[in-house]
């Protein structure tokens, strides 16, 4: 794989896809409807999924493609995958928090190498660079030219007071009693990837997910914080998160850098 162009094309189709997710979200009715799993899925979720797929298609012809909005492409096995989630936090773009986010990720023998995880509502793009270093990019976004970067890194966490993010969406008491097992100064809500991409940055130092994702919308994130010295490990047993699996389904699972005394589940 070429890097390089990886990262160009994942770049610039996550900022096409943002464009299209903005313009809907602008508008009165997103169609919103109920997928199989009872998820909700608008208008947005599949026209950013139609500007993505055919992208990487063009570009990436032979590697598979896996991606929430096609359901024919999670029978799929591969060891090597590009894995789309193309509005990440579609409960969010409901409730108009925007908290959602772009996912693109590429993974190689279970592991999310390189990754794009872009929130159009804020403003805010996290990649890995083509030598896997994770970056966040300065907008005004412009989709052939990238802008200004900054190498981002994962904190020095203080185990007295940690900072800790959780889900907006799906809080319950499983995390709360979870949580409760940390010394903790702050705590805050985010949606959609931007939580492994607050850990990616320093801004918090540990996310707890004890419920239920799928790959398409972790393999970003876990990208960008790996390349910013995170880990991401399952919750049972610490080990590293992998992907391929069955349905491309996750366990539960922790986000962290590596400084955080880990609690047992």
């Amino acid at each position: 794989m070429d890097f390089d162009e990886l990262t160009k094309v994942m770049r610039r189709l996550a900022l096409e896809a943002g464009d299209v997710i903005m313009e809907i979200y602008g508008q009165e009715d997103f169609n919103i409807r109920s997928k199989s799993d009872d998820s909700p899925v608008t208008a947005a979720d599949e026209a950013a999924d139609a500007v993505i797929s055919a992208g990487l298609r063009a570009d990436f012809p032979d590697v598979t493609l896996i991606t929430e909005e096609q359901a024919d492409s999670h029978a799929l096995s591969a060891g090597t995958f590009l894995i789309v989630d193309p509005l990440d936090g579609t409960k969010e773009f409901i409730h108009r928090r925007g908290d959602f986010t772009v996912n693109i990720a590429y993974v190689v023998d279970g592991a999310p190498i390189r990754g794009v995880v872009y929130a159009p509502a804020k403003g805010r793009m996290f990649y890995t660079a083509p030598d896997g270093i994770s970056v966040e990019e300065e907008g005004p976004f412009e989709k052939d030219a990238p802008g200004q970067t900054t190498p981002i890194s994962v904190s020095n966490p203080d185990n007295s007071a940690l900072l800790v993010v959780a889900s907006k969406s799906h809080r319950d008491q499983a995390t709360d009693d979870y949580i409760g097992k940390y010394s903790v100064k702050d705590m805050k809500s985010a949606g959609s990837s931007l939580k492994f991409c607050l850990v990616a940055t320093g801004e918090a130092d540990i996310y707890p997910r004890v419920g239920r994702t799928m790959e398409w919308d972790t393999a970003a994130g876990h990208a960008v914080l790996k390349g910013a010295g995170g880990q991401v490990v399952r919750f049972d047993d610490h080990t590293p998160l992998t992907y391929g699996k069955p349905i491309y389904e996750n366990p539960f699972f922790i986000a962290h850098a590596p400084g955080v005394d880990l609690k047992p589940a």
